[in-house]
């Protein structure tokens, strides 16, 4: 074999082209592993005790709540199975974890196939945050809090 004839790159080494080897893969692997873990967490952990985690520093300091209320709840409901539960406590996350999910399986499908990945066009990030903050300011409306609020 000549010098000038590539070689299957050693994993976890860049090939000669400069490409990742094998540890370019693991990003989305670390990431799933540590949502797993965390919700696992979750799981077993039930955050409908008081004080259990914590408390909203939003909510404490201002009486308003933000985006995220009600999430850790709805998590642990959720890897319960009591959609009814979680979709009360936190309806945005509700729709957002398999959005979450399935972008998470193409970032990890397109990155164990070797193929490139880059963030998503702005648009996405743009109508994310915009729905975060509509959110937000419609749970705290007094008249949609029954549905909106955790």
């Amino acid at each position: 074999m000549s010098a000038e004839q590539s070689v299957d790159p050693v994993p976890g080494h860049d090939d000669a082209l400069g490409r990742p080897g094998l540890h370019g893969s693991r990003a989305p692997w670390l990431l799933g592993a540590g949502v797993a873990v965390s919700t696992l967490v979750l799981a077993v952990r039930d955050p409908h005790v008081e004080g259990s985690y914590g408390v909203c520093p939003l909510l404490s300091l201002t009486g308003l709540l933000c985006p995220a209320c009600g999430a850790l709840r709805a998590t642990h409901d959720l890897a319960h199975g009591d959609l009814a539960g979680a979709w009360a406590l936190n309806p945005l996350w509700v729709v957002l974890v398999p959005l979450l999910v399935a972008g998470w399986g193409w970032w990890a499908a397109r990155t164990a196939r070797g193929r490139s990945t880059s963030a998503p066009p702005a648009w996405v990030a743009w109508t994310l945050l915009t729905a975060v903050v509509l959110f937000g300011v419609l749970r705290n409306i007094p008249a949609l809090a029954p549905a909106l609020g955790p």
